[in-house]
């Protein structure tokens, strides 16, 4: 996974849409798109649902939706 593919998955594991993780990481949504179906394939995850278990497990947000203290390269 690419540091930009970390970060998306941090955001949607605290519970953002697409066109919020768009605004904030200053992309269009066709780029963030492409990015989530990037997730879906590496992770070989079938639904948006499973990236946020992904991001919950690998300790890039805790179970309030918030961001873990770990680096977010650890554990995926």
């Amino acid at each position: 996974m690419t540091p930009r593919e970390t970060e998306v998955l941090r955001l949607i594991g605290q519970g953002l849409s697409n066109s919020e993780i768009a605004a904030r990481l200053y992309v269009t949504a066709n780029t963030l798109k492409t990015h989530v179906g990037n997730l879906l394939s590496k992770l070989h995850a079938r639904d948006r649902a499973q990236l946020v278990i992904a991001a919950y497990e690998s300790g890039l947000v805790g179970p309030s939706g918030t961001s873990s203290r770990l680096p977010p390269s650890r554990g995926l």
